[in-house]
This record gives structure tokens, C-alpha cells and sequence, in this order.
């Protein structure tokens, strides 16, 4: 049997990774004992203090146990935390001190969304593979360059070490260990149960481009806004920095160290999410999302977008506008 120590943190964390990890666990150590007359897991609260209260005072969970009562465990959950991610912390060094311990000898960590900031704090995730919000992951990366942040990943693997990305997608993470533990019936079962899209692998789908503006560099800066206002030209990188009065190498090396992306690479992005935009529209089609945005080819627009979204442009419109009702 499996014991799993749900953590809670101090200040404000995501009280729905934290119920709906006690729920779903519990429901399917309890289909397992049905089957098997054994106890998959055993899960509890585990925090601080009892009770432990976030820092808005909406929340009161009383923890089973203290960081300081639990000797060892098998699985550690961290969930989302919220508010300033540099004062959460710094908050919750203890915690993570324990974890880095716990994981020392022998426990497996799962990190909920921008949970991982409070992983990545103790050190472990340094070399590993990790997931996290689409919109926190550049912020991650900066704040801990060791790690390899995947961006566009639901749910990531790596040595014990286990992550989800944004929001609700914890639920994909927790089937995920529900397999790994109780095999991939159990996982279906309970998938089923609560309704969960199993096996789902990419947040690309959800992930919307801003491009990063923060980097103080004026001639780039100008580019981006003009490309984000003439994306459905033909924009050539040698006209760019012709207008610009630079020469081509230059302004792709100062665009890519400024922006993380190639002014192609940038382009595509741009023209993707207003494609995106114009798709979410009832009455416009995949033609008309492609000559908006500046394509002429199909094959080309399908492979960009598929590329940076996961889906057809013809399939994540199916997916995000709503039947007519008949």
C-alpha cells in the first residue's frame, strides 16, 4: 500500500487539486479493494499545523498529520499555489525541505500547475523534464534555468518526478498515477467515473502567444509590433531589417536573444493565434482563417498550425465552436 501525502502549503494554494486529489485517489482505492479485498493507497492531508487555513481565509482543512508526525511516505502532492510565487516560496521552505528529505529516501513527487515552482525550489528538478501552466512556463524557466520546462506537455515523467500543466489538468496527471500504480484498468474505470479525457498529452491546444516584450530591447520591440500589425503581409526578414536600418544577421541574432523565438518563428506565432481567433468564429472557415493571416497554401497553413497547436486548423475549430442546437 502506497501512502500519498497531500501537502498543504501556507498562504493560498488551489483547494480543488487538493480535494479533487483526495477524492479521485480515494475512489479508486476504493474499487480496487472491491476487486482485490486490498487497499491501493492510503492518502492524507498533510500541512503544517491543524487545522491549516489559506491565507485569504476562505479555506479550513484540517491536515491528518504534520509535516513533523509523517516519517516517511510514498507519494508527495504539491498543489498550485497562488499570489506573489516568490513570496509562496519563501513561505514554504520548511515544506520543501521536507520534500527534498522525503524524496531522499525513496518518495515520488507529483507537482500540480505552478506547484512546480515550489519543487524546483529544493533543487530536484535540476536536469529533469517538467511541466507547469503554459502561461508560467517561461517565468519557470528563467527562475530556475536548470530545469528542461515542457511547455506544451500535460503531464511529464521523469525519474520519480512527476508534473501536470495548467489548471484542471491535474486530473490527467492523477490518472496517470493511478495507473502506474493500479494498472490501466483501474485508470479506466476511473477516468470514466469522473469523466476525464484519459491519455490527453498536449496543453498546446490551449496555449495562447504573447509575445515576450520585457526584454528592453527597443529595435526588437519594434519589429514585434510591427509584425503583430502587418502579420498578413508578406514579411521577408531581409526587408524587416532593411526598414529598420540594420542588416539581417544582426537582427535575427538581437530578435531570437531578445524574444526566445526566430523572427520566422515569430511570425508563425502571430499568424497562428489571430488564425485561432478568427476560427473560434462561427461563421468563418478554415479558407478564410488562412488568407487572413497571411497564407496562400493550405498544406503550409495546416502543418504550421498543427505544429504549434496539436490539432488541424479544421479540427480545433470543430473543437472550440459550439453545434448549432436543432
Amino acid at each position: 500500500m502506497k501512502h500519498i501525502s497531500i501537502l498543504i502549503p501556507k498562504g493560498q494554494f488551489s483547494i480543488v487539486n487538493i480535494a479533487g486529489a483526495y477524492q479521485i485517489f480515494n475512489w479508486a482505492n476504493d474499487m480496487f479493494f472491491d476487486h482485490s479485498r486490498k487497499h491501493l493507497f492510503e492518502v492524507e492531508f498533510v500541512g503544517y499545523q491543524k487545522p491549516a487555513n489559506d491565507a485569504e481565509g476562505y479555506y479550513t482543512i484540517t491536515p491528518g498529520k504534520t509535516l513533523h508526525e509523517i516519517a516517511k511516505t510514498d507519494i508527495i502532492i504539491i498543489p498550485a499555489v497562488h499570489g506573489d510565487l516568490k513570496t509562496s516560496i519563501e513561505n514554504n521552505r520548511e515544506m520543501t525541505q521536507w520534500v527534498a528529505a522525503q524524496h531522499a529516501n525513496g518518495a515520488e513527487i507529483a507537482t500540480f500547475c505552478i506547484g512546480a515552482f515550489l519543487l524546483a525550489d529544493t533543487g530536484i528538478l535540476n536536469g529533469k523534464t517538467c511541466s507547469t501552466h503554459w502561461g508560467h512556463a517561461k517565468e519557470l524557466q528563467e527562475m530556475f534555468p536548470e530545469i528542461k520546462v515542457q511547455a506544451e506537455n500535460i503531464v511529464t515523467a521523469c525519474d520519480g518526478i512527476y508534473s501536470s500543466g495548467g489548471a484542471y489538468a491535474f486530473t490527467n496527471l492523477i490518472i496517470y498515477l493511478i495507473e502506474r500504480y493500479g494498472g490501466r484498468e483501474l485508470a479506466i474505470m476511473t477516468a470514466k467515473a469522473f469523466m476525464i479525457d484519459i491519455d490527453k498529452n498536449s496543453q498546446s491546444v490551449f496555449m495562447m502567444f504573447n509575445g515576450q516584450k520585457d526584454h528592453g530591447d527597443a529595435l526588437v520591440l519594434k519589429v514585434q509590433n510591427y509584425i503583430e500589425s502587418a502579420y498578413s503581409d508578406a514579411l521577408s526578414v531581409a526587408e524587416l531589417a532593411s526598414h529598420n536600418a540594420t542588416n539581417r544577421r544582426t537582427l535575427e541574432r538581437r530578435f531570437k536573444s531578445a524574444t526566445g523565438n526566430s523572427i520566422i518563428e515569430y511570425l508563425q506565432r502571430v499568424r497562428v493565434e489571430k488564425a485561432k481567433e478568427i476560427l473560434e468564429k462561427p461563421h468563418q472557415t478554415v479558407s478564410e482563417a488562412m488568407y487572413q493571416t497571411g497564407y496562400n497554401d493550405s498544406k503550409a497553413f495546416r502543418e504550421v498550425f498543427k505544429k504549434l497547436v496539436g490539432l488541424s486548423p479544421f479540427d480545433y475549430k470543430k473543437k472550440f465552436v459550439r453545434a448549432e442546437v436543432v
